[in-house]
């Protein structure tokens, strides 16, 4: 089931809205202003953002940009749903990197059809990730998860990247790891932005190839009666 954040300080739209995308059997999250989304954005990530502009706290604008601007919300899709319907507005909203823009008030089918297309766009993107994947030549051993501390993580995160390339759910990892998903989520966020990456995909693929590499040859020691040695 798909979730998805709707940030909309009126109360009566917020709950409009959500009354709609859960007849439509999306899981639904809302939040009053901006700063109240951007932290349930961050804290468990949506699908998609559902974001109104003038707000109090953080509006739609500051929302946007702190989302793109974090590696794990980077690629969130991101609607603006606002009563600014100027044209000018309209591109501004755009240029900040939303990927569409809705004026109140919406049509339903609208609304919905923007949704979906957002979607599926991303799963789109997404399939073409996991089909990169699925060509390249991987042969991981993920008996080694210290392997991955050579892409400048620590013993923790490498071990919950370890089990991310092995397709667990957070959930699962946090299981296996005696963690809370919460924490899991927050080691992982810290793993992109350490990488450089956008998400658990293009982390995932990282550490496919590390995992995948020949490992390194034991030095054996040196002293007296060892070869060269003393």
């Amino acid at each position: 089931m798909k979730k998805i954040l709707i940030i909309e300080d009126q109360p009566l739209m917020r709950r409009k809205l959500a009354m709609i995308l859960e007849r439509e059997h999306f899981l639904v999250a809302t939040a009053p202003n901006g700063l109240i989304g951007l932290d349930l954005a961050r804290n468990d990530p949506p699908d998609l953002v559902v974001c109104d502009i003038m707000m109090p706290e953080l509006d739609g604008y500051e929302v946007l940009a702190a989302l793109r601007a974090d590696k794990a919300t980077a690629t969130i899709p991101f609607i603006f749903l606002t009563a600014k319907g100027e044209q000018v507005d309209q591109r501004a909203g755009m240029s900040f990197g939303a990927d569409d823009y809705l004026t109140k008030p919406v049509l339903k089918d609208d609304l919905l059809g923007s949704i979906h297309a957002r979607l599926k766009r991303r799963e789109r993107e997404e399939e073409r990730l996991r089909e990169k994947m699925d060509e390249a030549s991987f042969n991981p051993d993920f008996n080694s998860p210290a392997r991955l501390e050579a892409l400048g993580i620590s013993p923790r995160e490498a071990e919950i990247l370890n089990w991310a390339a092995q397709g667990k759910s957070n959930s699962a990892i946090g299981t296996i790891l005696s963690i809370s998903e919460t924490t899991v989520k927050k080691h992982l966020c810290h793993i992109y932005e350490k990488l450089g990456v956008d998400g658990r995909h293009s982390a995932t693929i990282l550490a496919l190839e590390v995992l995948s590499r020949p490992a390194s040859p034991a030095i054996p020691p040196r002293g007296p009666g060892a070869p060269g040695g003393n």
